[in-house]
């Protein structure tokens, strides 16, 4: 699994530097004896927008040291521009499952429904646009892991969450962009017997359409 995080991160370095290639090469000839002034792009509208990913989570639930297990599911978000090249509402949900956790071999079903503030930072590199995140919401949680008399089961279907993080997309055009990589920590509440919290830590890639 190391190898493969290893190895996605190198791939969004490299995709990154590449895009922003293009853009650097105009602005050096721009500075050219000779050379026509420079023409700056005009970064993309400020459009509601909807971004489906792929989320991977990495749990420490239950508690007891890091008896640490991966989740693996998809999320949908949202974004309206409220301050153009600045801040955005925003809104995400993400439904992640592990089918078999530890030597118990207990399922779970993880389900989070977060909202709040997204800053968007305005960038000179008009194709790449980082944002950060702080939103705040409910979780639910289904399967063995937390059914019958097991830690769990008195707010399962519905505790704190808070999901605070970040992320890079790469603008493919007005209408499309690559979100290359979001990294979140994700904070659940459900009772589990012990500190009724559990850390986890969220990575996603997907893509972006604006409307």
């Amino acid at each position: 699994m190391k190898t493969a995080m290893r190895a996605f991160f190198q791939l969004v370095v490299i995709v990154a530097a590449v895009s922003a290639a293009p853009v650097w090469m105009k602005a050096q000839a721009s500075g050219l004896p000779g050379s026509p002034p420079a023409v700056t792009t005009p970064a993309p509208d400020a459009r509601f927008e909807l971004g489906l990913e792929y989320s991977y989570l990495r749990s420490n639930a239950p508690p007891g040291g890091c008896t640490c297990f991966n989740l693996n599911g998809g999320s949908a978000n949202i974004a309206w521009p409220v301050k153009p090249g600045h801040f955005a509402l925003a809104g995400d949900i993400n439904i992640v499952h592990a089918g078999s956790i530890g030597a118990s071999g207990d399922s779970l079903t993880l389900s989070t429904f977060t909202a709040g503030t997204r800053y968007l930072p305005r960038m000179h590199l008009v194709h790449i646009q980082p944002f950060g995140q702080v939103l705040l919401g409910l979780a639910h949680s289904s399967g063995t892991v937390v059914a019958g008399s097991k830690p769990g089961t008195a707010n399962a279907g519905a505790a704190f969450a808070a999901n605070i993080g970040g992320g890079v997309d790469l603008n493919v055009n007005r209408r499309f962009a690559i979100r290359l990589i979001e990294a979140d920590y994700l904070l659940t509440t459900v009772d589990n017997g012990s500190n009724n919290h559990q850390n986890n830590l969220r990575i996603s890639a997907g893509v972006v359409i604006r409307f």
